[in-house]
C-alpha cells in the first residue's frame, strides 16, 4: 500500500465532562498537529498517490471551522465530548467528503484509505484508520 501525508495543525479550545478527565473537565486549550495519511494500492498514472497540494489545501479547510473555536460551542460536538479520539474522527469524516465531492483531483480516486492522527503533545497522540466508502 502506498502512502501520502500532509500535516497541518488548529489551536483549539475545550472541557472534557467527567471525573476521568481531571483537570481538563475546567474550559482549557489545545493545539494539535495533524498528520493525514491517504492510502491506496497503486499509484495513479502520473505515479502519486494523490496531489499533495490539493491534499494540503483540503486539510486546512477541513479544519477552518474548529481552528480558533471553542468546541463546546459547536454543534458538531454538543452531544458528545471533544476528545482526541473524536476529534480524529471527525476529521476523517470531513476528508471522507472532500474526496467524494472531487476536491483532490482525479488521483484521489483511488484512496483505499485514511488515517488521521491528532498529536496532542510531543508524547501523546490519537489516531482514526479506516477504508473509505467506495462509490
Amino acid at each position: 500500500m502506498f502512502s501520502l501525508e500532509v500535516r497541518d495543525h488548529v489551536m483549539i479550545a475545550h472541557s472534557l465532562a467527567g471525573d476521568a478527565f481531571g483537570p481538563a473537565q475546567q474550559l482549557h486549550g489545545a493545539t494539535y498537529v495533524i498528520d493525514l495519511a491517504f492510502m491506496r494500492p497503486a499509484l495513479d498514472e502520473n505515479d502519486i498517490v494523490v496531489d499533495i497540494g490539493l491534499a494540503s489545501e483540503a486539510l486546512k479547510r477541513v479544519l477552518a471551522p474548529i481552528n480558533y473555536r471553542n468546541l463546546d460551542e459547536l454543534d458538531d460536538f454538543s452531544n458528545r465530548r471533544s476528545t482526541t479520539e473524536v476529534l480524529a474522527k471527525w476529521v476523517y469524516d470531513r476528508m471522507a467528503e472532500e474526496i467524494a465531492a472531487g476536491r483532490l483531483g482525479a488521483a484521489a480516486k483511488g484512496i483505499a484509505r485514511l488515517r488521521v492522527t491528532l498529536n496532542e503533545s510531543h508524547v501523546a497522540r490519537a489516531a482514526f484508520e479506516a477504508d473509505l466508502p467506495q462509490a
